[in-house]
């Protein structure tokens, strides 16, 4: 069975009614404007990624047409449309971390995982990616790890994080 196959179906049970209670935010004939949150909540169960299935499933659950998600999925940088790590760093991509050593805290990770950036270790664990401004600039430079903030990255303070995490 292919991992499209295993995903069929995921607007079910419990992912459903999350998905109800954005929509219940909203007037009854309006409910396509809970595609934000009903994408978050599919990547979520789905392991950090979405694909064309599950987009549609959630097209066909709002009634809305299958671009319509489309466009919003890849729109916005916080939709994954590829596996991601289990821990994935979102290190900053924005001018003020950028001149405070972005590109080395990133060269570090590489080093350090074994990977580039869009890359997954063999293990599922990690990956990299870079991200538009995260709105920290007093911290830079800084990453989102999961719903946390990480500012004034070094390398000391990265080898400590990915050791919690192993």
């Amino acid at each position: 069975m292919s991992s499209t196959e295993n995903n069929s179906k995921m607007i079910t049970g419990d992912v459903k009614s999350r998905i109800d209670r954005w929509i219940s935010h909203y007037p009854a004939d309006q409910r396509q404007s809970a595609v934000m949150p009903a994408l978050r909540i599919v990547q979520e169960v789905n392991g950090g990624h979405l694909t064309t299935e599950l987009m549609d499933e959630i097209a066909d659950y709002l009634g809305m047409p299958p671009i319509a998600v489309y466009e919003v999925a890849t729109f916005y940088g916080n939709y994954e449309h590829q596996p991601v790590g289990e821990f994935k760093f979102c290190v900053c991509n924005s001018i003020s971390c950028m001149l405070r050593g972005k590109d080395d805290i990133i060269a570090y990770l590489e080093k350090r995982l074994g990977i580039k950036v869009g890359e997954v270790t063999p293990d599922g664990k990690f990956s990299i990616k870079k991200v538009e401004c995260l709105g920290a600039c007093g911290g830079a430079p800084m990453m989102q790890l999961g719903k946390e903030y990480h500012e004034n990255l070094t390398e000391e303070y990265l080898d400590k994080l990915i050791t919690e995490l192993e």
